[in-house]
């Protein structure tokens, strides 16, 4: 409150001798402070004034003139208002006239005047005081939440380090004052994160960061104002981990898998190299296809070494001196044979095994040109010392231990022995040839093929050509007559020791082991017997940059890229594929690994980048299903075996093959079955049952119909042996040109022979195909019963029974109602013979239009039908009632045989026979029946037959 001091006090005494001398009414204006100072809160109505609202009048205390009436504001937009609360004493107060807002305004500032009441009560001659300033300052509440300035923030950071900041947040507040507009705290709501906040909003990491444990954080944070009034809502702040710049290959899988039969597939499309911003002036890279796994070093064509050596154009004459064990060739039944390698025919030789090969296997002269051929697998032998590893030896069988040639491995020198016979020029001559090479103790396939031109001797590994490091000469062997044996694995020794035995065993695995005498092999045919179907290639040659250079290795497993740009090495490398050209490849792993080496201005190496390890796997091919269909019974005259050409048995033959095929792209896979052509290998024609009698039987194939083939044949007396690589159609021509002939068939009824066929060497085979040769022997002349007309030898007698209830109804009777009777029923006969012979004449005509033109006819299936009659005596069967009973007895057995025989004449013309074998053993149970009753095969003509 404010205290009235002395002038006051004077004012009133020298106003009170002024009213006690009688002066005038209302003479003083009011007064009042010169200034005010006012604080009211925002959205309240009471203004606290300091000094308080007081205005004295120096009239008081007379009535009107003395007293305050009014306060006055000046200032239409202050939202105020002075309110008299006491006129006498002129205490008055201020307040607002509307709501004040601080964030709308925060001060105000106006003219405040008080009035007194005049002269009297109507207000007449008022006065008002001096003007006074009214400050008011308006006191903010917190009513308002901060709210950040942003709805998401982001930020990334390089893994491994740890940041001061890494980013900042920002909220705000629409309160006026800084006590509650000021955000004072934040705070990270997600819990259990690496990272922290100040009161300024900056985010930190709290420990380092790994980008292979997370590549990312997303984390919740807020604000407080510095009223700890809560943010309304709280913001996102994501994080990348960015890995620390690695200089290397980026954008490749680590597996690529590889359908068959799609051709080149890219195995890196989207791979770039990054180096991290750094000047490069060359780089280098490597790719290598690793296929040391799969068959004999890489996917290669699984046939026998005969068809393989026919599909590469060698010379005839080789001899398989490792082939499959069988009857033929049982040698090699005893050895280990390394399964499971798709069909590929392994012998694995463990220093324990070997085979002699039988003497009219082996060549008997050589000559001064021959080649030896095979697949080596080979590691380091054994021991401090190792010994002679033999792979070919021929030495002598009995009494002395001389070794003709041999090929045989020793301290990782191949060394082949070639010890020629005396001749009247005793010299030394080349015997020993020695190879050291890194490929002959590797552990990896090698085809290896020695060239004899002697004295010339040349060596191919895997299609290159080596020359001997080594040539030792010796004397030549005096002749003797002691036998030789050939030994594959070991060498035999047969003399100068107490017990024959082998010796110098081989370790190690061999495929394909061959020796022709007479001719060497040519580089052509070599790197065909030896190429891989899989490897590397580069699609899109014409798009790559002209600095860009790429070399293969013969294999095509090794690819090297080079360039002096970047971005030219990411476009080469993008058109790296894996390409596999056989139908059917061998599936599993591949494994791919890449080498770069970069080079910076003025130094050698800069950049180390890392080696990929990556797989290409080649899915399992859809596995063919070989039939083979056709007739299966064959029946032919006895004259057509014994013609020059025999019968074709497999005239009718169809070879086809099937896959199952999914047939929907983005839907369900369902299956269905697709033809496809692919090649054969070989289609063994087996006889079954007793073998081939050299003596009258045959079955062989002409060499012309082999001619343009890729196609050879062998046959012996268990059957014939067609091989080769071909497609199945030329399988089907050759099969179908393969003759029987039997020039003595009078005792032979039939012969059966099987078939089958084989795709990749037995990996895929057929169904087993039965055929069925029947002979028909021609009938002797049958007389007719009744010697009133005599049928023509090539006729049959024909009879048939008569009802038996007819019989019985007149067995009492006299003989012309019986004899009418058996008219009747002859008759009615007739009719039936006159069909039955028509349906034969139309089934005879059928079979003659499907014979072969090229057969040999028999002459006497020709014969006059001109004047063909047929003669029924209808009494013939009159004879009482005992032999009428008795022939129709005969006539019901001879009826049953003439049907046999009519259901034998129509399964002569089927084609697509599919007999079971329960049929097959019925027909075999009637043969006899056939062979003593057919004939030939009748060719009628309805037109000149008469009754």
């Amino acid at each position: 409150m404010h205290t009235l001091g002395v002038p006051f006090l004077l004012f009133w005494l020298i106003w009170g001798h002024s009213c006690a001398l009688g002066g005038k009414v209302n003479k003083h204006k009011p007064w009042i402070e010169a200034s005010y100072h006012g604080v009211i809160t925002e959205n309240m109505d009471t203004v606290l004034l300091d000094p308080p609202l007081v205005a004295l009048d120096k009239d008081a205390p007379v009535p009107y003139a003395g007293e305050i009436c009014a306060f006055k504001i000046n200032g239409d937009d202050a939202p105020f208002e002075a309110v008299v609360l006491n006129r006498t004493s002129g205490e008055g107060v201020l307040r607002a006239s509307s709501p004040v807002d601080c964030e709308s305004q925060k001060e105000y500032t106006f003219i405040i005047q008080a009035y007194d009441c005049g002269a009297g009560p109507s207000g007449a001659n008022w006065k008002k005081s001096h003007k006074a300033v009214v400050h008011i300052q308006v006191d903010d509440v917190n009513e308002f939440s901060p709210i950040f300035r942003e709805s998401l923030y982001k930020a990334s950071i390089t893994e491994g380090k740890i940041y001061d900041s890494i980013l900042q947040v920002e909220a705000w507040d629409q309160d006026c004052s800084p006590q509650y507009s000021q955000i004072c705290n934040y705070e990270i709501v997600t819990a259990g994160t690496p990272f922290a906040i100040d009161r300024n909003g900056n985010i930190r990491n709290t420990e380092r960061l790994s980008y292979d444990k997370q590549q990312s954080y997303k984390i919740m944070v807020t604000a407080f104002d510095c009223g700890q009034k809560r943010a309304k809502e709280d913001v996102v702040v994501h994080i990348e981990v960015k890995p620390v710049c690695k200089p290397g290959w980026q954008g490749w899988n680590k597996r690529v898998d590889y359908e068959p039969g799609t051709g080149s597939k890219q195995l890196f499309p989207k791979m770039h190299l990054e180096t991290c911003g750094g000047p490069l002036s060359g780089v280098k890279a490597m790719v290598e296809l690793q296929t040391n796994h799969i068959g004999k070093g890489c996917d290669r064509e699984t046939y026998s070494e005969k068809s393989l050596q026919k599909l590469c154009g060698a010379a005839s004459g080789s001899t398989d001196l490792l082939p499959a064990p069988s009857p033929s060739t049982n040698w090699t039944a005893a050895l280990l044979t390394d399964s499971g390698r798709d069909s590929d025919l392994i012998y694995r030789f463990d220093g324990r095994q070997a085979a002699n090969v039988p003497d009219h296997v082996v060549p008997q002269n050589l000559t001064d040109q021959f080649t030896i051929a095979t697949w080596m697998k080979h590691g380091p032998s054994p021991g401090l010392r190792a010994e002679k590893e033999t792979l070919l030896c021929s030495s002598d069988k009995t009494e002395m231990n001389r070794h003709h040639y041999s090929l045989y491995v020793h301290n990782c020198r191949l060394v082949f022995l070639l010890r020629r016979d005396f001749t009247q020029l005793d010299t030394f001559r080349p015997a020993e040839f020695h190879w050291k090479l890194e490929q002959i103790c590797d552990k990896e396939w090698h085809y290896y093929v020695i060239n004899v031109e002697f004295p010339a001797v040349t060596l191919f590994v895997d299609g290159v050509t080596y020359e001997p490091y080594l040539v030792t000469d010796d004397w030549p062997i005096h002749a003797s007559k002691i036998d030789t044996q050939l030994t594959v694995g070991a060498c035999w020794q047969g003399g100068e020791v107490a017990t024959p035995r082998f010796t110098q065993y081989f370790r190690g695995s061999l495929s394909g082991l061959t020796i022709r005498p007479g001719r060497i092999e040519t580089q052509k045919v070599i790197s065909c017997l030896q190429a891989c179907k899989e490897g590397l290639d580069i699609n899109s040659l014409e798009s790559l940059a002209k600095d860009i250079k790429f070399h293969f290795n013969p294999a095509q497993s090794v690819l090297v890229v080079e360039g002096e740009d970047v971005d030219s090495i990411n476009t080469a490398m993008t058109k790296v594929s894996y390409i596999n050209s056989r139908q059917f490849p061998t599936p599993g792993l591949r494994r791919l690994h890449i080498t770069t080496t970069v080079q910076c201005f003025g130094e050698d190496t800069c950049l180390s980048i890392p080696d990929i390890k990556a797989v290409v796997m080649v899915l399992p091919p859809s596995e063919p299903r070989i039939t083979i269909a056709g007739s299966n019974r064959l029946v032919r005259p006895a004259s057509d075996l014994r013609g020059p050409l025999g019968v074709a048995p497999f005239k009718e033959l169809h070879i086809t093959s099937t896959v199952m095929k999914g047939d929907g792209f983005g839907g369900p896979r369902r299956p269905g079955v697709m033809e496809v052509m692919h090649n054969l290998d070989y289609c063994d024609v087996l006889v079954i049952g007793e073998e081939l009698n050299p003596d009258r039987e045959s079955l062989e194939i002409q060499h012309s119909a082999l001619l343009g083939k890729h196609l050879d044949a062998t046959n012996s007396t268990s059957g014939i042996s067609i091989y080769g690589v071909d497609s199945m159609a030329h399988y089907e021509q050759a099969l179908r040109q393969v003759r029987y002939r039997n020039w003595r068939p009078a005792n032979l009824s039939e012969r059966r022979f099987r078939l089958t066929c084989s795709e990749l060497n037995g990996r895929y085979t057929s169904n087993e195909f039965n055929l069925e040769v029947s002979v028909l022997h021609h009938s002797a002349p049958v007389e007719h019963a009744n010697h009133m007309a005599v049928q023509p030898q090539y006729m049959r007698p024909v009879h048939h029974p008569l009802m038996m209830h007819s019989l019985n109804s007149h067995m009492s009777g006299s003989a012309p109602p019986a004899a009418t009777v058996v008219i009747v029923v002859c008759i009615a006969a007739l009719v039936v013979i006159v069909v039955i012979g028509v349906y034969r004449i139309h089934a005879t005509h059928q079979e003659g239009s499907r014979e072969d033109e090229d057969e040999v006819k028999d002459a006497e299936e020709e014969w006059d039908n001109s004047a063909l009659t047929i003669t029924v005596n209808p009494m013939e069967n009159i004879g009482g009632p005992q032999a009428l009973g008795d022939e129709v007895r005969q006539e019901e057995h001879e009826e049953e045989e003439e049907e046999e025989e009519e259901e034998l004449v129509g399964g002569v013309t089927s084609v697509e026979s599919e007999n079971s074998n329960e049929e097959e053993d019925d027909d075999e149970g009637r043969e006899a029946a056939k062979e003593r009753k057919q004939k030939g095969k009748l060719g009628w003509d309805s037109s000149s037959i008469t009754y």
